[in-house]
């Protein structure tokens, strides 16, 4: 009855109302009343529910303890308060009612305060049942909810009471609601119940998945710093005031912080508990990420990041009513100031009133602006998770779509960006509820004039259709164009060592750079575009002022000071939207671009679970078994790679594969490991299964964990591996043993050594089936044999081993050959049947035979092919080099020089204050910094007309109606358009100028960084993961190229603002410099304290982020090995912790920045409220209340100036930081010039080709020891030298040192009597050629391929492909010679990919050629006639040979045989083998009798 009774007068006052009650208290309690009313309509529904759905869990949640803090009691005590002052209040007001009668007002304040007491009495007894019975271990969402709405209608409440009713019983009330409200909102935000158990871990096993969450949480201590962040277990008044960072920020002012100084994060905040949500939420709306759309990602988004997002949302609307309460008290306290006070004290709560807005504004924005860092923070790392997960699980096919560098892009730009789009996630709907209040603010002083304002508002904001449909067609075609420069830039970074073995370094920076010429392109129309927005929208605060007072004017409603200073106020306020309006919709543009993008490579098509059925291990007696096999790495292609594949492999088979380059050995394997799609057939496996792949893949990493790989460590069994793969020597010569450090790709280890290395993992996981893609031929002929017979006859001998190989003399061992032709199995058998059946096995075997003949007679019979000689022996001297480089020769326990012996180091990254240097070189890298003077000046004249403008405004209107005006209304508004168009013309020569300067600096910095990059010598790449370059040219680029110049515009344009108010404020009340004096101190102290920490963790994201780029670029290389080895949950986990890592230093970075700006805006308030209190003080008539009005219209805005010079100095201060990291590879020692002019050689250099070599002496580094010792021989000009020696003898030093690749420490070498050290290294290496053993290719055509620099026409191409035995297969392609090649050749097989490297030296005919083991990935017989070839098209060309086979050294005029860095031997080959002491000999000898005893044991 009293519900009914209730509701039927709240009904009736409400159709009763008209316009002139909108604004009286009255409508607000009766509003109130209906709120109440509601909430307590909602209780009973939710206790009616939850008695029939908890009934049954009721017993369970009661056996669980909960223990309760003062802060549960209090809350239960404040609701209780609250019901028991309500009840007093209905008494009194009922008392009240009875002796002077009721007024329908007074009903509905008795109604009121009952409603309330009830709703408040069934809040305490809900909050007590639900958490003491029910088991709530959180504060219900619905008393949560329904605190925040009552804390904003008790302060609506408060202003409007006072205002008009000055009842003071309802004020009092209003008061304690007001603060109890607050408190109440204040530990529903914080969303959690203190208890002396972790309640973190309670929560997890209250909830579904809590398995999964707390085995998370578990990972999530196992790595980094092992403290969680404080903010996970703070209290209410600790977050509140981010006290929770005081311990981070105090060890950050006492020593520069590293990464294991910042606690992890806890909760939903690592990205181990946020990227599973993400995850699932996908997977349940979409059934997997193939059909994911955009849409439907930004749904999953939201659910990660909901209750942050709903928080945020009450920030955002309570911030804004905050806001403008300023704006409506100005007019009142004007008229205050001229006497007219309409009660007691009225200017104390006008003051009180400032003041508590402004507290509450402040309160709210901090927090405000944290959560939706939290919240974009999270969203980037389970996106970069979800990217990382897609990316290891792609196809092939889809590979080619979506390269790398591509994919690099989507984790470090476009995931960044979407992040980033938490900071205006509710701009959009916001700038609609300040446009709202603006109105009714100028409704109430201007009246229908604030209709002009709406149309004007209105007109600007539609003014920004055009500009974001420009703004979202340049972002596309810019992210498109970056995209392709990365995709090249990844690729170079990869191949360095053959472009600058080729000179090719800088027609591949020229590519560089006209990608980034049509990527600037956009960027020039986008940063100009971006110029014209802010032109327009720093200008529209003043253009919607003109057009509301011309309409004023026009309409004749009267201008007071009081109304022009309120309106004006409402418009600096409204002056944050609309200009933050183009920048929202241009970040939500580029955001929907990134999100469309990121969405589009969810939808790549993941590799096929199902191509292999996987039996039960043990269940069968067949290991494998392909029936029918059809496959395609095409599926659409109209030829299979493979076809009509049948073949049954036993458990403890041995299974050889074989056959000519591109037959499709290796892609049988990717067949077997369910990599290459399938057409039709079956594979059926049973057993787990190791994988090693025809090129090596070695993570970054100590060698000891390649090895294990994840296994935990067996000693004995470690042990026995490493010598079953020849590694112990090896780890004896590097000063670390197996904790060596390896750079990336295995950069400081030999091709042997890599090889090794992978066979020892594969080894040490101890499977069943053993897959192994020739694993011979990046070793020597005694090292390949020891590894046959050690690991696959030895340790693998009760094994299922399928090995693919093109040397003969490991067939015999095999229980079944397999041997394959154009894609088909054409023979199969034991080694004696399949040689009687002859065929395609025969041509093998002849081919073989026929390099056998190649030795001399007498040595024929004995002698096979001593490939290896020079093998092991070009990466091992490649890798003797770089394990030099990590021997130290001090004492070997001393840690410091252990360091110093590493070659991957620690990324480089400054400490302390950025140098003043950076900002200056930043500064005037454009035009000198000729712009800078201009974009000031424009700047200030601006802030100067702004606020002559607003001063002519508050002096030349009247203080109330019964002034007079000072000038006419048309003289008025002249002078302030014109002010207005004068301050427009500012704002354009100031955005035009800064666009320039900011596109200038980028240009020049790309070309700065990218030149002394491609000049850098090899040792650079070497000992720098790409990684750490990749991440300085997108994201550092990305920053100078977007961010940084509207940044250093922003800084400088708030220091201006700034002095602008301070200048106005002193001209009215000078005796705020005594406030303001100290807190500027204290302002600075506070900043001077934050800084280091700041920006250390601003270092930390920079250097932190490499570590996932790298990571996620090796996983994508090796992600064949990583399926293979079923070890993707282990790398997803890994880069889990890379990526957490990263969010570590920028969630506590957001954290210190609002730790800072609250402390600072407390800080400006209480400047702001000395100054009320003096303006309130002082006697009436002493200032002008026009100008103290407009100095309170400046000092609401002190703080968020204040703010926005601390954050845009600590936002430029991190932003300089990628200038630092750009300028840092700008400093990078060049190697010596490509071009000396003065000395260069004549165009038919070399004529003759002898390179003469006296004394050679190399080193890697100064302190290094040397690698060639004294070196001194001749090549004869037009003679073959076969280079021979053991592993670290200096053989391919002494190649590198030809090349220049590293320069002589003494000693000379001369070709043609030219001392090549006095030329440039282009006029060297353009004129020497090189077939290196790792064949490369480049994404593009195999023109471009053949003929990178464009000097040869197609009938020169088309020759030389039909010389390398290549041009039947181009032909046979639909492009020809502009067939598309993908990235590093991945559509081609490695011997395809070594005879374009012989056509590339076919090609370029030089009169020097160098044969780096160019022969290691091809078949005898492909080698036969790479061989042919050579001699028929170089037989008057000096060639050097560093070769696997011995017959390619047998056949050469000469052979040098190095020991240590000497020679050793030096002659003829048949003088040599005549030798039988002789070390040439006894390796050609030790080869020949292995070979033999394979082929009579067959």
């Amino acid at each position: 009855m009293v519900f009914t009774r209730a509701m039927s007068l709240i009904l009736l006052t409400f159709s009763l109302i008209s316009d002139d009650y909108l604004l009286k208290p009255i409508i607000l309690h009766g509003f109130s009343g209906l709120l109440h009313l509601v909430f307590l309509l909602i209780l009973f529904v939710l206790c009616v529910h939850n008695r029939f759905t908890h009934g049954s869990e009721k017993q369970r949640f009661n056996n669980f303890p909960i223990r309760r803090l003062s802060c549960y009691r209090l809350t239960l005590f404040c609701g209780l308060s609250l019901s028991l002052f309500s009840l007093v209040l209905c008494l009194f007001n009922t008392f009240y009612c009875y002796k002077n009668g009721c007024s329908v007002a007074n009903i509905l304040v008795l109604l009121d305060s009952l409603l309330k007491a009830i709703a408040w009495l069934a809040n305490s007894i809900y909050l007590y049942t639900q958490v003491s019975s029910v088991g709530e271990v959180k504060y219900p969402f619905v008393l949560r909810i329904w605190w925040c709405v009552f804390f904003l209608v008790s302060c609506y409440c408060l202003v409007l009471d006072y205002v008009f009713h000055k009842t003071p019983q309802l004020v009092v009330s209003d008061i304690l609601h007001s603060v109890t409200g607050l408190y109440l909102s204040c530990v529903g935000v914080s969303d959690r119940i203190r208890s002396n158990e972790n309640t973190l871990l309670q929560d997890s096993l209250l909830t579904a998945n809590s398995t999964s969450r707390l085995s998370h949480g578990e990972d999530c201590k196992n790595f980094g710093a092992q403290n969680v962040t404080p903010y996970a277990t703070a209290n209410i008044f600790s977050i509140l005031t981010f006290s929770w960072l005081g311990s981070l920020l105090a060890l950050g002012y006492k020593k520069p912080l590293d990464l294991e100084d910042v606690p992890q994060l806890g909760g939903i905040d690592s990205v181990h508990e946020a990227f599973p949500l993400l995850r699932e939420k996908l997977e349940f709306d979409h059934g997997g990420n193939t059909n994911v759309t955009t849409l439907g990602l930004i749904r999953a988004l939201i659910f990660t990041t909901w209750k942050e997002i709903l928080l945020t949302a009450f920030l955002a609307i309570t911030n804004t009513v905050a806001t403008y309460v300023g704006p409506y008290l100005i007019d009142a306290f004007v008229q205050y100031l001229n006497g007219q006070r309409e009660f007691k004290n009225e200017g104390y709560f006008l003051v009180s009133a400032f003041i508590g807005a402004k507290f509450i504004e402040c309160l709210t924005l901090r927090h405000w602006f944290f959560t939706l860092q939290q919240v974009g923070t999270r969203a980037k790392a389970a996106l970069i998770a979800l990217i990382y997960h897609k990316g290891l699980t792609l196809s092939c096919q889809s590979k080619q779509e979506h390269t790398s560098g591509e994919i690099i892009n989507f984790m470090t730009v476009d995931a960044e960006r979407i992040g980033d789009f938490s900071w205006c996630m509710h701009d959009p709907w916001v700038v609609f509820l300040q446009v709202g209040l603006a109105l009714v603010i100028l409704y109430r002083i201007l009246g229908v004039a604030s209709v002009a304002t709406l149309f004007a508002t209105v007109a600007v904001m539609l003014a920004n259709l055009p500009l974001g449909r420009l703004q979202e067609n340049f972002q596309t075609n810019l992210m498109k164009c970056k995209d392709q420069r990365m995709k090249s830039t990844s690729e170079i970074l990869r191949n360095m060592r053959i472009l600058k073995l080729q000179g090719w370094e800088m027609k591949f920076l020229s590519k560089i750079e006209e990608l980034r010429n049509s990527e600037t392109g956009w960027l020039r129309k986008y940063v100009y575009v971006n110029a014209m927005v802010s032109f327009v929208f720093w200008g529209t605060p003043t253009f919607v002022a003109v057009v509301t007072f011309g309409t004023c004017m026009l309409i004749g409603i009267p201008l007071e000071s009081g109304k022009i200073l309120s309106a004006l106020a409402t418009f600096r306020i409204l002056q944050e939207p609309i200009y933050n309006l183009p920048d929202t919709i241009s970040i939500t543009i580029q955001t929907k671009v990134s999100l469309d993008r990121i969405a589009s490579f969810l939808r790549l098509v993941d590799i096929q679970t199902d191509v292999v059925r996987r039996l039960p291990r043990g269940s069968s007696d067949t290991a494998l078994e392909m029936v029918n096999g059809k496959f395609s790495w095409e599926v659409s292609a109209p030829i299979p790679t493979l076809k009509d594949i049948n073949f049954r492999v036993s458990h403890g088979m041995r299974v050889a594969v074989c056959g000519m380059v591109g037959s499709g050995k290796s892609s049988l394997l990717s067949c077997i490991l369910g990599e290459v799609p399938k057409l039709s057939g079956v594979i059926e496996m049973s057993g787990t299964k190791a994988y090693v792949a025809q090129t090596p893949w070695i993570q970054s990493g100590t060698i000891e964990e390649n090895v294990l790989f994840g296994e935990e460590m067996d000693k004995e069994r470690y042990k026995k591996i490493l010598e079953a793969c020849c590694l112990q020597k090896d780890l004896e010569v590097l000063s670390f043993g197996d904790q060596t450090v390896i750079g990336e790709r295995g950069i400081n280890l030999s091709g042997g050594q890599k090889q090794r290395i992978q066979i020892a993992r594969a080894l040490y996981q101890d499977a069943d089936i053993y897959l192994l893609d020739d694993p011979f031929s990046a070793v020597d002929a005694h090292t390949g044999s020891h590894l046959f017979k050690e690991c696959i006859q030895g340790i693998l001998g009760s094994k299922t081993v399928i090995y693919v190989t093109h040397q003969v003399e490991f067939l015999p061992a095999a229980d079944l050959i397999l041997v394959m032709k154009d894609g088909c199995i054409t023979q199969s058998g034991k080694y004696g049947e399949i040689l009687k059946l002859g065929s395609e096995f025969m041509e093998l075997m002849v081919a073989h035979e026929k390099a056998l003949s190649a030795i001399d007679p007498i040595e024929a019979g004995l002698v096979s092919k001593d490939m290896n000689i020079s093998v092991d022996m070009k990466t091992k001297n490649n890798r003797s080099s770089e394990e030099t480089r990590d021997v130290h020769y001090d004492k070997p326990g001393e840690d410091i020089n252990c360091l110093k012996g590493q070659l991957v180091q620690e990324e480089e990254r400054e400490k302390g204050r950025v140098n003043f240097s950076v900002y200056w070189k930043y500064i005037t890298t454009a035009y000198g910094g000729a712009l800078m003077p201009v974009i000031l000046l424009a700047q200030v004249l601006f802030q100067v007309i702004q606020i002559g403008s607003n001063y002519w405004m508050a002096w030349a209107t009247p203080v109330s109606e019964n002034v007079g005006p000072p000038v006419r209304s048309s003289t008025l508004i002249i002078v302030y358009m014109v002010l207005a168009v004068a301050s427009s013309f500012c704002v354009f020569c100031r955005s035009m100028s800064l666009a320039t300067a900011g596109y200038k600096t980028a240009t020049v910095l790309f070309r700065r960084m990218h030149f002394c990059i491609f000049r850098a010598p090899m040792s650079f790449f070497d000992s720098t993961p790409s990684g750490r370059i990749l991440n300085r040219a997108s994201t550092d680029q990305s920053t100078i190229d977007m961010n940084l110049p509207n940044q250093v515009g922003l800084f400088a344009f708030s220091i201006i603002q700034l002095l602008g108010i301070i200048v106005v404020m002193s001209q009215v009340a000078w005796q705020v410099f005594v406030v303001f004096v100290p807190v500027i101190a204290i302002c600075i102290w506070l900043q001077q304290y934050y800084i280091p920490s700041a920006r250390e963790l601003a270092r930390l994201i920079g250097v932190s982020k490499a570590p996932v780029i790298q990571h996620f670029a090796e996983t994508i290389s090796g992600s064949t090995t990583i399926r293979s080895f079923d070890q993707e949950r282990r790398f997803q986990e890994t880069s889990m912790k890379l990526i957490d890592g990263n969010s570590r230093p920028k969630f506590h970075s957001a954290g210190v920045m609002e730790w800072l700006c609250f402390r600072l805006d407390m800080l400006s308030n209480l400047t702001f409220a000395f100054t009320l209190v003096f303006l309130i003080t002082i006697p009436a008539g002493t200032i002008d209340p026009s100008i103290a009005g407009l100095t309170v219209t400046y000092g609401l805005g002190l703080n968020m100036l204040q703010f926005r010079v601390i954050w845009n100095l600590c936002n430029l201060d991190n932003k300089i930081i990628s200038v630092e990291r750009i300028l840092q590879c700008t400093s990078i020692p060049n190697e010596p010039p490509l071009i000396i002019e003065g000395n260069r050689p004549d165009d038919h250099w070399p004529s003759c080709g002898e390179v003469d070599i006296y004394n050679l002496q190399v080193r890697y580094a100064p302190h290094m020891p040397l690698v060639l010792r004294g070196l001194t021989c001749t090549f004869k000009g037009g003679k073959k030298t076969g280079i021979v020696g053991r592993t670290g003898s200096g053989k391919s030093t002494l190649i590198q040192t030809i090349f220049r690749i590293m320069e002589p420490t003494v000693g000379v070498i001369s070709v043609d009597g030219i001392n090549i050290s006095l030329i440039g290294l282009h006029d060297l290496r353009s004129r020497l050629s090189i077939i290196p053993q790792d064949p490369t290719m480049f994404e593009g055509t195999v023109r471009s391929n053949l003929d990178p620099l464009e000097e040869y026409t197609d009938e020169q191409i088309w020759e030389v492909l039909e010389k390398c035995q290549l041009g039947d297969e181009v032909k046979n392609k639909e492009g020809k010679l502009d067939s598309a090649v993908s990235e590093n050749g991945e559509n081609w097989s490695v011997g395809q990919r070594q005879l374009v490297c012989l056509g590339r030296v076919l090609l370029k005919k030089s009169k020097i050629l160098v044969l780096d083991e160019a022969t290691a990935s091809v078949d005898t017989a492909t080698d036969n006639m790479i061989q042919q070839t050579l001699r028929q098209h170089f037989q008057d060309s000096t060639v050097l040979t560093i070769a696997h086979r011995i017959t390619s050294v047998l056949d050469s005029d000469m052979v040098l045989l190095l020991d240590n860095g000497l020679v050793e031997e030096y002659d003829i080959p048949a003088k040599l083998l005549e030798n039988k002491s002789s070390s040439f000999s006894k390796l050609v000898t030790e080869y020949s009798e292995r070979l033999n005893s394979r082929f009579r044991h067959a």
